[in-house]
């Protein structure tokens, strides 16, 4: 076989082994096909990160002009600590509730009107309880009436866990300064949109009032008519009225908090 033989030869066998050339509309096709699974791709991940994202963040009215400033950035959900069962928010370790906003409300909480329909004294605007629901997770409602459970106009006190009346009403809470125009339905709301991932100037004041309530005079009082009637713990008979509150504030008492303040009290507890 000659040289010239030989090339020829060689040259057939490369071109029958390579790959044949697609069209460009073809390879563009394939490209786009990739590029729109990476996307998708992204998508899940982000979604794992934020697992609502379809709601109202970052919770702004522009018809409102605030006197407080809130962040564009949403901070990712608190975990659970499992030996306490406290939730542990990274930028905030100084606030450790143990009941999510979901939970307080299917636990039966606030009469069943927390997002009932207000005039808000403190932005001047008309607020329809069923449209700011819209803002939170449909799955903290799954089961629950909103007519009854979440937007009555009437305070019920079987709605309650506890079955007792608690707290103030809204007019005393906006006289007495403790509402700001980004929450017009006060603290709950707030801790709501704390919890979903906003931060603004007013959590500060919002993360002591909180703590103000499940670390302070609050359980304490709770503690000690525990201790003095001689009962357990988590006998809802105890001051049904306390413990109430202490749920709307995310706080329900554990065995470990009763013990730990009675040995810090030099109190004798079961």
């Amino acid at each position: 076989m000659t040289k010239e033989d030989q090339a020829t030869l060689s040259s057939k066998q490369k071109t029958a082994g390579a790959k044949p050339k697609q069209p460009k509309e073809v390879v563009k096709a394939v490209q786009q096909k990739a590029s729109g699974k990476k996307k998708e791709a992204s998508s899940q991940e982000s979604d794992e990160s934020n697992p609502f994202p379809n709601c109202g963040f970052p919770f702004l009215d522009p018809e409102v002009k605030l006197d407080t400033k809130v962040e564009s950035k949403r901070r990712p959900l608190p975990k659970r600590d499992p030996k306490t069962n406290e939730l542990i928010f990274e930028d905030h370790p100084e606030f450790r509730p143990n009941l999510t906003p979901k939970e307080v409300l299917r636990r039966g909480s606030f009469g069943g009107t927390y997002f009932r329909s207000i005039p808000s004294g403190v932005t001047g605007k008309k607020y329809q309880g069923k449209e700011v629901i819209k803002e939170l997770p449909a799955d903290w409602f799954h089961g629950m009436s909103v007519d009854s459970q979440l937007c009555s106009q009437k305070y019920r006190e079987a709605a309650n866990r506890f079955g007792v009346k608690c707290g103030q009403t809204l007019d005393q809470w906006e006289s007495s300064g403790w509402i700001k125009k980004q929450d017009p339905y006060g603290a709950f709301q707030w801790y709501c949109r704390f919890y979903l991932g906003r931060r603004s100037s007013d959590d500060k004041r919002q993360i002591s009032r909180f703590n103000g309530v499940m670390r302070g005079r609050f359980s304490g009082n709770l503690i000690r008519q525990i201790v003095t009637k001689g009962r357990p713990y988590n006998d809802a008979g105890v001051s049904p009225v306390i413990r109430q509150t202490l749920q709307h504030w995310g706080y329900v008492l554990t065995e470990r908090d009763f013990k730990k303040y009675c040995k810090s009290k030099g109190l004798r507890c079961q």
